[in-house]
């Protein structure tokens, strides 16, 4: 079967879960020169180290592993989809997940923490006899899976927590800045009780209200009167 996909000129080859121990069959997709994707279902951490050797023993270079749990349909319950960053650590490879759960839900919360390869089985009648079609999507669920995918990836993000553009217009509206609580004459040394913070910000933050207390006003403030950033030199 191996030969017959180079044949075809087939740019990659994927294996299911059941070759995980075939290694004979894992050097010679290595010798073929071709990226393999290996889906690690019912295996050990152990396991998966020894066919991944195998592989890289005859010089494989492009292998992508794909987390599974092969049960047909899969309990989200035992999904564990932290295992994914588990194989990544161990193996320094890119990792995905292959979906054997009913429903689209696990395999976009896979996308969500970052699998690079989402698998799932499909059909055009869940009703079909066979040990698969139970678990696979019709039509329209598989382009719903899809879009769902691409959405939750993107929403991963980079991981750096900062402004983001969206941001910027509610940034000024929802803030506050800090005001006079009541009339305060100029002169008036500053306490907790003379301070309110109010929406919107673009005066002194109310994370620098430490720095003013105990300080004379520099001048006059109405009641709720934002206070000038002067009063913080």
């Amino acid at each position: 079967s191996l030969r017959l996909l180079v044949e075809l000129g087939l740019p990659a080859i994927k294996l299911g879960s059941g070759e995980v121990t075939h290694h004979r069959l894992i050097r010679a997709v290595a010798r073929a020169s071709l990226p393999l994707i290996l889906s690690t279902g019912m295996s050990t951490s152990d396991e998966v180290g020894q066919a991944v050797a195998a592989y890289r023993a005859e010089g494989g270079a492009q292998l992508a592993l794909l987390h599974c749990v092969s049960a047909y349909p899969a309990p989200p319950a035992e999904a564990n989809l932290l295992a994914m960053s588990a194989l990544e650590r161990a193996f320094g490879v890119p990792v995905g997940f292959s979906d054997h759960t009913t429903g689209t839900a696990v395999a976009i919360a896979a996308a969500a923490l970052g699998a690079r390869v989402i698998e799932k089985h499909f059909t055009l009648d869940r009703a079909l006899p066979g040990p698969d079609h139970r678990a696979s999507l019709e039509p329209g669920e598989l382009a719903a899976l899809v879009s769902g995918v691409r959405e939750a990836a993107s929403a991963r993000g980079d991981g750096e927590k900062r402004v983001m553009p969206s941001e910027a217009d509610v940034r000024p509206v929802a803030r506050r800045s800090l005001a006079a609580a009541r009339e305060i004459p100029a002169g008036t040394i500053l306490t907790s009780d003379d301070l309110i913070a109010l929406r919107p910000a673009g005066g002194v933050s109310p994370a620098q209200e430490e720095r003013l207390l105990g300080r004379p006003a520099r001048r006059a403030y109405a009641r709720h009167e934002q206070l000038d950033a002067a009063e913080l030199a």
